[in-house]
């Protein structure tokens, strides 16, 4: 029932507002009519039956206008609010709507306008067209005829009135030369007068036609003294026309400027040639004629109005149709898409259960037919995806962390990872390898490897990369030796070729093994056995030569002669000092090879550096020992002798580098940073080779000419056994400078300070 009183009370607001459509229509009809009388009443004087049909059909044509109008505009304003309203279907209803528009207005359009061109055609054809262009062209010719004599005029009185200022004929005494050229130029151009005056307007001489009264050509010119006057005043050429009973004459006025000042107009020259009465009636005749030939034509305009009425009727009704059937249309597609995209959005939604109840046995019902088979297919792919989707997910999560724990296997491990792609780009490198090359990652990451690497690394791989066996076994091991930045280095490279399933080239991973160190504790180690080996060996045997040696001189002293005692002398001192010169090698490979471990207890690292300088100071008074102390200097775990041992060893080599005369700076400082105490030895000496600095700390390498090459060894086992550091730089502007690096081991060692 509620329903009903709702259908009910649209059904009669819907009547009201036709109502009020019928009543404005009603009103726009009465005034478009008072309209149509008022525009008839100002036209033409045409018979009451023609008014009236272009009355009617012009009102008729009004309210089948206003009709599509209304019918138009109000299914188009419905169709706005739906498409505001996002309405489902309306977007598609819209573009169909104006598809069947454009489709109807375009051939509409262009019949309509053919039409109204074949009409026009016709009517001027009615008319005579050709008449029109040869009345109109009639006009022009005699215009033109007009135009052709003036010119004519202008040019000859131009070319008289340079003849006359160049030979200055407007002075007084040369009036009859004017008049004889007057004469004579009248004759030549077959002219009715010519006249010369000055420019007071005063007639200096002239020449006339006997067929033509002077007087009346001179009362001619007295009429048009303004065009004299503008002549001489813009010094300009011009022309009139004046009328005579017999016919029409033509003025030519010419300026005549003064031979003195050229600038100056002294006087005007008039030329008038004679147009016959014959000529001008005919060409009166002819503007006659163009005149009512015009309005002969206007009669036509009431023809043309009532067939494109007519026209406009039937073009109207074509549109009016197509646009109604264009609305029509489009609801019976826009309903089965409607239901489509509703389905479509429920779909997205993730509602696959959906399901369009449509029946049709068109192409729209095979599409519905086809939207629910995929429907139902979705539905089964989605639980299949999601199958795959969670294998997928749990798969991913262990490669990542398979992932995850490779970069750190790899960030991790000793040896230097190079990974390289099939272009040569660098795609992968570990902090040992960063360390190793002195690259950084993002230098690095992405670039070519021959632009990255060191030259000496680089010509490594290249190298590997032309080896045959290479290419045969895909892999390659190699121990190289190389120096970088005075440091002397053995690897160990390992060149591997990545290649896929396919076997196609993927790249390459190179890996450098760091075996500097390795192969010098191997060295160091068999040097220890070596030195052990011979201080047993040798030292046996020196007592004994020792000893027989003092006991030869003893005895034979005493018995031999003076040359022969002084040879024995010699000789037996000889042995014994080079015996005592073995016994201290001996004692020196001893030490090396029987190094005591360090015993740390905390120290005063100042104190032991003062100390061991007090004794160098007395020893070498040429020297100039130079300690210098920066901040606070915490306490450190040291065993005192050894460290006491390794400055005294450096110190020594310092003074013998400076041959007993120079200077040595010691300078001990505390890094709180990286929480070392960092000693600097340096001299002014002669330094040492770049090519020996690798090899210094090498058992049995030695500089001087009489060093067992064990002093440094022992000083970098010290420094090594308190687990610290020990480098050697060039000391500038010259000499050699030894930095000890020694670690501070807690905190309570960093608060307690010297």
């Amino acid at each position: 029932m509620a329903g009903y009183i709702e259908s009910k009370r649209q059904d009669l607001k819907r009547q009201r507002r036709e109502r009020y459509i019928i009543i404005l229509l009603g009103l726009l009809i009465s005034i478009l009519t008072y309209l149509g009388i008022r525009l008839m009443g100002w036209g033409l004087n045409l018979p009451l039956s023609t008014n009236i049909l272009l009355f009617a059909l012009i009102n008729l044509n009004i309210i089948l206008l206003l009709l599509l109008l209304y019918l138009t505009v109000r299914n188009l304003v419905k169709l706005f609010f739906e498409r505001r309203k996002n309405v489902m279907g309306s977007r598609l209803r819209t573009k169909l709507v104006l598809a069947f528009i454009t489709l109807s207005l375009i051939p509409t359009i262009i019949l309509f306008f053919i039409s109204v061109k074949f009409i026009s055609s016709s009517i001027e054809f009615w008319f005579n067209l050709q008449i029109d262009r040869s009345l109109k062209n009639s006009l022009e010719v005699g215009s033109a005829y007009y135009k052709q004599i003036s010119d004519q005029l202008i040019y000859i009185g131009e070319r008289v009135a340079h003849i006359i200022t160049a030979k200055g004929y407007m002075l007084r005494y040369k009036r009859n030369n004017l008049m004889r050229l007057l004469h004579q130029k009248r004759i030549e151009h077959d002219l009715s007068s010519i006249q010369v005056f000055y420019k007071n307007i005063y007639l200096v001489a002239a020449s006339y036609n006997k067929g033509f009264d002077p007087a009346s050509i001179t009362r001619a010119i007295t009429k048009n003294k303004k065009m004299i006057k503008r002549v001489l005043a813009n010094k300009k050429s011009t022309y009139l026309i004046h009328s005579f009973p017999y016919g029409d004459m033509v003025f030519g006025l010419t300026p005549i400027f003064s031979r003195v000042k050229p600038e100056k107009v002294v006087g005007v020259v008039v030329l008038t040639r004679f147009v016959p009465k014959g000529f001008v009636n005919k060409l009166d005749t002819i503007a006659k004629g163009v005149q009512e030939y015009k309005q002969l034509k206007m009669m036509k305009q009431p023809i043309k109005l009532s067939n494109m009425i007519t026209i406009s009727i039937v073009t109207l009704l074509i549109i009016f149709s197509s646009i109604w059937f264009g609305f029509y249309l489009s609801k019976q597609i826009t309903v089965p898409i409607k239901e489509l995209v509703e389905a479509t959005n429920r779909i997205a939604a993730g509602d696959y259960d959906f399901y369009i109840d449509l029946t049709a046995r068109d192409e729209i019902g095979y599409l519905v037919n086809s939207f629910n088979k995929m429907t139902s297919d979705l539905k089964h792919s989605k639980e299949k995806l999601e199958e795959a989707n969670r294998e997928l997910r749990k798969s991913n999560i262990e490669l990542e962390q398979r992932k995850i724990y490779m970069e750190i296997v790899l960030k991790n491990v000793a040896a230097g990872v190079i990974s390289i792609d099939a272009e040569g780009r660098i795609q992968t490198i570990n902090r040992s390898a960063e360390e190793m090359l002195n690259l950084e990652l993002d230098e690095a990451i992405n670039k070519d490897y021959s632009e990255v690497l060191p030259r000496d690394y680089v010509d490594i791989i290249n190298d590997f990369l032309m080896d045959r066996s290479l290419i045969l076994k895909g892999h390659i091991k190699k121990q190289v030796n190389l120096t970088m930045q005075d440091r002397s280095l053995s690897l160990l490279v390992s060149l591997n070729l990545l290649r896929d399933e396919k076997g196609n080239n993927m790249g390459m991973v190179a890996v450098f093994e760091d075996l500097t160190e390795i192969e010098k504790a191997h060295r160091m180690t068999a040097w220890r056995e070596v030195a052990r080996r011979i201080a047993h060996e040798v030292k046996n045997p020196l007592t004994p030569i020792q000893l027989s040696a003092q006991r030869l001189k003893r005895r034979l002293s005493e018995k031999l002669g003076e040359p022969e005692n002084t040879l024995l002398k010699e000789c037996t001192d000889m042995i014994v000092g080079q015996v005592d010169e073995l016994k201290r090698l001996v004692n020196e490979f001893h030490k090396f090879a029987r190094m005591p471990a360090s015993n740390p207890v905390p120290s005063d690292i100042r104190g032991i550096i003062e100390e061991t300088l007090g004794l160098f100071k007395e020893a070498n008074k040429g020297v100039s020992f130079i300690f210098q102390k920066n901040g606070d200097i915490p306490i450190l775990n040291l065993d005192r002798s050894q460290i006491k041992r390794a400055i005294i060893n450096i110190l020594e080599n310092a003074v013998e580098a400076v041959n007993g005369r120079g200077r040595v700076n010691i300078d001990l400082e505390h890094d709180k940073e990286l929480q070392i105490v960092r000693i600097k030895i340096s001299d002014n000496g002669s330094g040492i080779p770049p090519e020996y600095k690798a090899r210094l700390f090498e058992p049995y390498f030695s500089t001087k000419k009489h060093g067992t090459g064990l002093g440094l060894t022992i000083v970098n086992t010290i420094v090594s056994d308190h687990d610290g550091f020990i480098r050697v730089y060039d000391n500038h502007p010259r000499g050699t400078c030894f930095v000890i690096e020694l670690p501070v081991r807690t905190q309570t060692n960093v608060a307690k300070t010297i």
